[in-house]
């Protein structure tokens, strides 16, 4: 009698495959793809397919780079256009109808005081390129060395930029107290902490006994995002600009992630009025592909020809998608749309604050949306703060997941859930994330208090 043959064992998915091979090549550096192992093949609008077949909501949005969501129509047909049109794809600094297209919408968007007397430097392609661009231009112009920076603050993974960032070692960049209403440094948050943060800056700044030389130029997130999900209050914003243009002090403020009306305004300083000397924008102007500028007062436009320079200035394909980004927000009035819908959202996630003590803070604004959790069994803190629950917020991504929801982590101790979804999200979208949102919380809170940890 012949033996049984043992059948044969079933090769593992391709997706399988495709994430192996990644964490056996790519660098030990990879962020996104350790929390969010999948492997999207195909996206539109708020969702991405995976090659396993499933489909997610993506509330990440290409760390917030995708204001009208994956491969939208109006992107799609501006990026096509270029292509059929046979334009030269590279064109290093030079001018072309494309570029002069993009400078044109763009600078329809901006506020007019800078748009009227205005210059743009197309920089590398990352917002972080950007950053050292406006470090580089304000030092030019003042020539002073130093910087001033805020706690919490990311700007970027080169070397200026993160000198300039929250988690900076050794640097010379001057810190400065950043409002943070929960964990207030001065222990009294709202307006009175902020106030408190915008005295201390003037005294660092004036007082020649503080160590502290009068900076080449202070920069500032509107909201921090990598920090935490954190606005900062529009009286500080305008304090700051009062402060910085009495002491001759140039402002940047870094507009990355805030910009195209992610915020609820079409940027963030239009919440607070503030006209700031430099604007540092990427992410969405490009229409999700890589595009980095700076916008800045003509009088700081002191450089020298090749003072400043980069091989890929030129990528025509993405100021084609930028324009018809910036055109469709503008047209559609999506800032607005972003505000009213951030509100809703904030609304039912305080609502969903009050049933579980371990969100101790919901913030945000527009649809740059934050959830702070911490360990409900701590004690607080003067200011009634307890304690980040970071390894609870992973639970909570990791479900999220599970349930087809792509959600990031940021904040003191990766302990803040960020929801960042296309501007052009619906309201049955807004409810479906919202939903997949509190079955993870509640699955993470019941799964940390049936183990005896963080609930």
């Amino acid at each position: 009698m012949a033996l049984t043959q043992p059948l044969p064992m079933a090769p593992p998915p391709a997706h399988e495959g495709i994430l192996r091979r990644q964490s056996l090549r790519e660098s030990a550096a990879r962020t996104y793809a350790r929390s969010l192992p999948i492997v999207p093949v195909r996206a539109r609008g708020l969702t991405i397919e995976g090659a396993d077949g499933r489909r997610y909501l993506d509330c990440l949005s290409g760390a917030g780079t995708l204001a009208l969501g994956h491969n939208h129509p109006v992107v799609l047909e501006a990026i096509r256009s270029v292509l059929d049109s046979g334009a030269p794809l590279h064109v290093l600094d030079l001018a072309t109808p494309v570029k002069d297209a993009f400078v044109t919408e763009l600078f329809a968007t901006l506020p007019p005081e800078l748009a009227d007397h205005g210059r743009i430097q197309f920089c590398g392609p990352a917002g972080t390129d950007a950053v050292e661009a406006a470090f580089k231009l304000v030092r030019t112009a003042t020539g002073r060395d130093g910087l001033a920076a805020f706690t919490g603050a990311y700007h970027g993974m080169t070397a200026g930029a993160l000198a300039a960032s929250g988690g900076a070692r050794d640097t010379s960049v001057t810190r400065l107290p950043y409002p943070y209403a929960y964990r207030c440094p001065f222990g009294t948050g709202g307006e009175q902490g902020a106030e408190l943060a915008a005295r201390w800056t003037a005294n660092v700044l004036d007082d020649d006994k503080s160590g502290v030389a009068r900076p080449a130029g202070m920069i500032l997130e509107p909201v921090q995002g990598e920090g935490g999900v954190i606005p900062a209050p529009d009286s500080w914003l305008r304090r700051m600009r009062e402060i910085t243009a009495a002491r001759g002090i140039p402002l940047i403020v870094d507009e990355v992630q805030t910009g195209v009306g992610r915020t609820g305004a079409f940027w963030a300083v239009g919440h607070s009025g503030v006209v700031p000397d430099v604007l540092v924008l990427s992410k969405a102007i490009g229409g999700s592909l890589p595009l980095a500028v700076i916008v800045y007062r003509e009088e700081l436009d002191t450089w020298r020809p090749g003072a400043h320079a980069g091989t890929f200035r030129g990528n025509q394909l993405a100021m084609a998608a930028g324009a018809a980004t910036l055109a469709y927000v503008r047209e559609n009035d999506l800032a607005r749309r972003a505000g009213e819908l951030g509100a809703r959202m904030t609304s039912r996630l305080e609502a969903l604050a009050a049933e579980h003590g371990c969100i101790g803070d919901v913030r945000g604004r527009g649809l740059m949306l934050g959830l702070e959790l911490v360990d409900p069994d701590a004690d607080p803190d003067p200011s009634g703060a307890r304690p980040a629950a970071p390894a609870l917020a992973a639970a909570v991504q990791r479900e999220c997941l599970d349930r087809g929801l792509i959600i990031e982590l940021g904040g003191r101790h990766g302990s803040v859930v960020r929801l960042l979804p296309p501007l052009t999200i619906t309201d049955e979208q807004a409810d479906a994330v919202l939903d997949r949102l509190a079955d993870a919380l509640a699955a993470s809170a019941t799964a940390g208090a049936s183990s005896g940890g963080t609930a």
